[in-house]
């Protein structure tokens, strides 16, 4: 069934590195727009960064622009988030989500999740 699923988290020192996988199954990943999100301990729920279905044309958050880079492959099915420079601030379940429309704006699917913690 349609199901996207998160990998690649762990516990890193402040200005390590982490590559995250989001690997769909039951769809094609190159028409969708994928985003990955993020909500750390006590906060709401941010967009970090999307990668459209049309052009390929990439968006992040101010937080983390310079320092995370989102890319696809599509002959693996998977979306990558790579985290450079990483902070403790940065802490946080991380999730892709897939939009249908290809504009990232309207999110049909969820994967679960993949916890990222930043600490010395």
């Amino acid at each position: 069934q349609v199901q996207l699923v998160e990998s690649g988290g762990g516990l890193v020192q402040p200005g390590g590195s982490l590559r995250l996988s989001c690997a769909a199954s039951g769809f094609t990943l190159d028409y969708y727009a994928i985003g990955w999100f993020r909500q750390g301990p006590g906060k709401e729920r941010e967009g970090v960064a999307c990668i459209s279905s049309s052009d390929g044309s990439t968006y992040y958050a101010d937080s983390v622009m310079g320092r995370f880079t989102i890319h696809r492959d599509n002959t693996k099915n998977t979306v990558y988030l790579q985290m450079n420079s990483l902070k403790p601030e940065d802490t946080a379940v991380y999730y892709c989500a897939a939009d249908p429309y290809g504009k990232c704006t309207t999110y049909d699917y969820w994967g679960q999740g993949t916890q990222v913690t930043v600490s010395s």
